[in-house]
């Protein structure tokens, strides 16, 4: 047995007190609070149920897997496509999102840096996917090893470059990941410093056979989400993947050792480490804003406007429709029964409009006498939301 000391992956945090990184923690909690508290409950989960396929989609992306939203919809519809490899990676989409579900819905166990949380996500994950996903490859020796959901590695791997620990030594590191990053002896400001740190001390342990990268994220969206600054409305995941390349080279250069003197007192580079929560950190920043932008209700409202006059000339749409749909972002829900208050038409024509709004899933609603709130249909994304996707 080898026993290697978890001093391997130390310095485990920035040094306290470097102003940059603290600035970009306050600046990242102020704008994610800005965010949550313009706009209505049910636009909120509305939006939430959005941005959870979003998140997946670009987790599936870093992943190298292009899942297209359309088949992300389709297989949470339970329609599932007759090609194997596009049915995988339907597969793969809706367990991740269905886990997510369960993580901002507070049906995962406490969300803290534990090696339980990190079973819990990958059993959640990796128990969801059909077999043939559940084996890879050795490529020196072509042999296919099967992946326990939940359990942690039993034999050792190498990730590009780098060596991680050996598997009789994860429960070493990951004690050592516990104490280290444990929220009770972190202010908020470290915390969510500490959150961008842990994000490459997880992948630097890799602690599974397959499917780390992918639990590090929903990890890193479950810290942020349990600080209170992480929301529904908004992903680190698309920055990472829009900038998928300067992400892998940076988690890369966070491996790289201790640089001299001046480069801290542990293992690993200290200032490699800043260089990847400065990088993680300022990529959420500009997800908050870009989404703080995309949702500003006035422009919100006139993209929506535009679109659904173009849908009623070409009678895709009945008219009346954006009047419904206007309540519902502004208003968050409104009651069937004021239909025809808010469209000025009669009984059975607002009701007509209504029914057709819910069928093309421009409204949804959690059962027949439920109130109504705004859905987003595959057909309105693009047009209500610019570049919330690449561009086909």
């Amino acid at each position: 047995m080898t026993a290697e000391s978890s001093g391997l992956m130390e310095p485990m945090l920035p040094a306290i007190g470097n102003k940059e990184l603290e600035d970009l923690a306050m600046e990242l909690a102020k704008k994610s609070s800005a965010l949550a508290g313009t706009m209505p409950p049910a636009v909120r989960e509305s939006i939430g149920n959005l941005v959870r396929s979003m998140n997946c989609y670009y987790s599936n992306l870093i992943e190298g897997h292009d899942t297209h939203p359309r088949d992300i919809d389709k297989a949470l519809a339970g329609d599932f496509s007759k090609d194997p490899t596009k049915r995988n990676l339907q597969f793969e989409a809706k367990a991740h999102i269905e886990v997510q579900r369960l993580i901002d819905s507070g049906d995962a166990p406490a969300i803290k840096p534990s090696s339980e949380f990190m079973r819990w996500a990958h059993n959640e994950f990796c128990s969801r996917l059909p077999d043939e996903l559940l084996w890879v490859e050795n490529p020196d020796t072509g042999e296919r090893i099967k992946v326990r959901p939940g359990e942690f590695r039993l034999r050792e791997v190498a990730v590009g470059q780098h060596i991680p620990p050996r598997a009789e030594n994860l429960d070493r590191f990951m004690k050592r990941f516990e104490e280290a990053y444990d929220p009770a002896h972190l202010s908020q400001v470290q915390q969510v410093i500490a959150i961008a740190a842990s994000h490459h001390r997880l992948v630097w342990i890799h602690p599974f056979l397959d499917g780390n990268g992918r639990v590090v994220r929903l990890f890193s969206h479950a810290w942020l989400l349990e600080t209170g600054i992480g929301s529904s409305l908004w992903s680190v995941s698309r920055g990472l993947a829009r900038h998928v390349e300067e992400y892998k080279a940076r988690l890369m250069a966070a491996d790289a050792p201790r640089k001299g003197d001046l480069d801290g007192r542990g293992n690993l580079s200290h200032a490699e480490l800043v260089s990847f929560c400065r990088f993680f950190l300022q990529t959420a920043v500009d997800q908050v804003v870009f989404m703080s932008d995309l949702l500003d209700s006035t422009t919100f409202i006139t993209r929506m406007s535009i679109h659904i006059q173009e849908e009623v000339a070409l009678k895709r749409l009945p008219k009346g429709s954006f009047e419904l749909l206007r309540e519902a972002w502004v208003a968050g829900e409104f009651k069937r029964g004021q239909a025809a208050a808010i469209t000025g038409y009669k009984e059975r024509a607002a009701r007509d409009v209504l029914t057709t709004l819910l069928e093309k899933g421009y409204l949804v609603s959690d059962n027949k006498l439920a109130p109504v709130r705004l859905g987003f249909p595959a057909d309105a994304v693009d047009r209500w939301l610019p570049r919330l996707y690449p561009a086909a």
